[in-house]
């Protein structure tokens, strides 16, 4: 897909959803892949002879979501560990409004996790803004530092006992591009893993772990702020044993990722979430599998088989493997399940990735000066057009 030669845009009429509240009736320009200008349409002019897109006035500009667990999508899966998978998932999430996201790994065979991790440092170090396609911002290697007990689709034969030695390695094969780590601070070696990635600026997230809560607060002391996809793969929420569950509850420091799709959470259980944590400590997420955007069917994910029925993905034993949720899904549900306003579940698809990865600066929201990563939307949050980093990189049907 070549990219459309253009000294910029106009993006024209529609609302524009900024950090703090919604703007009516306005614009915002485009130039050199960043937001040079926005406001209302009285004060538009357009010396700059920008190509001028005119919307309706009950579309809404929000910032680009940027997924930071995502395994697959369209028949590609990180896994298989191909630059051609890898441009096939940035260009195909505009779709779905997810203009920047980390390339999930699983619990695999070391020398498959190595090739995966060398394949994303190739990739990254190729990208180039000038194409329109979602940026891949880094790596979230989920596994193999976890629970047996709590494995879920993360296939058992290949978990490692925490090793920062090990880590170490996969963080060079990576080019320094690991941004997340899911592993269970329980296992031995896991609080020194946690106090190792936190100290090295990594985010230690706990996920596929049946900590008991004294070992959450003592992963929590050394450094661990974060849960994988909450409620999935861990210790529940006991009354007298609060667990892993309970502690992402009871900690407001704590980051939850979660899966908003009615299956992996019951939406009751994501609106008490919600209404506990608030949408500061939330961040929506997909956990999406290769079968994303194609039919109901047989896929494969790190060697297993998995059926994909009604946008339920299992593997034959019935267990959850991953989802096949869009990120855009992911906002509306949001909305619906808890009533929070469309600004609150843009901020856990948006601001907070934004946040928590450092990208802040440049990604997250509308600002001027901030990469041009914008989704125009309706209000049933369907994409109606999406640029990266300046670049039209989906027009709606």
């Amino acid at each position: 897909m070549a990219s459309v030669s253009t000294n910029g845009y106009s993006l024209l009429s529609m609302k524009i959803m900024m950090e703090y509240g919604m703007f009516e009736h306005g614009y915002i320009k485009i130039r050199n892949g960043m937001i040079s200008e926005y406001g209302s349409m009285e004060q538009y002019s357009n010396p700059q002879n920008l190509e001028e897109i005119q919307f309706h006035k009950d579309l809404i500009a929000i910032p680009g979501f940027i997924d930071i667990h995502i395994h697959g999508l369209n028949g590609a899966d990180v896994m298989d560990a191909t630059e051609e998978a890898l441009e096939s998932m940035a260009f195909t999430l505009p779709k779905e409004g997810t203009t920047s996201f980390l390339a999930t790994t699983i619990t695999q065979d070391k020398t498959n996790i190595t090739t995966a991790l060398q394949t994303i440092q190739s990739y990254i170090q190729k990208q180039n803004n000038d194409t329109p396609s979602s940026e891949l911002l880094g790596v979230h290697l989920e596994g193999p530092f976890i629970n047996a007990k709590r494995a879920g689709a993360q296939p058992k034969s290949f978990i490692l006992e925490p090793s920062i030695a090990q880590f170490t390695q996969f963080q060079i094969d990576s080019g320094n591009n690991i941004k997340v780590v899911t592993m269970a601070p329980e296992q031995a070696a896991g609080i020194d893993l946690v106090k190792f990635l936190s100290e090295s600026g990594v985010i230690p997230s706990i996920g596929h772990s049946d900590a008991l809560y004294t070992e959450m607060l003592e992963a929590m002391n050394a450094g661990a702020e974060h849960i994988t996809h909450f409620y999935n793969g861990m210790r529940g929420n006991h009354h007298r044993e609060p667990g892993v569950a309970g502690a992402g509850l009871a900690h407001p420091e704590l980051f939850l990722e979660i899966i908003a799709d009615g299956i992996h959470v019951h939406p009751a259980v994501v609106k008490a979430t919600y209404l506990t944590k608030g949408a500061e400590r939330l961040l929506l997420i997909t956990d999406s599998m290769r079968a994303k955007w194609l039919e109901n069917g047989e896929y494969d994910l790190a060697g297993q088989k998995v059926k994909v029925q009604d946008k339920t993905a299992l593997l034959e034993d019935g267990t959850i493997a991953g989802s096949v949720l869009k990120m855009n899904e992911a906002v509306k549900n949001m909305m619906d399940y808890t009533g929070c306003n469309m600004q609150q579940a843009v901020q856990m698809a948006s601001s907070n990735p934004a946040k928590r990865l450092n990208v802040w600066s440049r990604k997250g929201s509308i600002a001027v000066g901030k990469d041009a990563d914008i989704v125009i939307v309706n209000d049933e949050m369907q994409v109606k057009m999406t640029f990266c980093n300046g670049k039209q990189s989906y027009k709606g049907e």
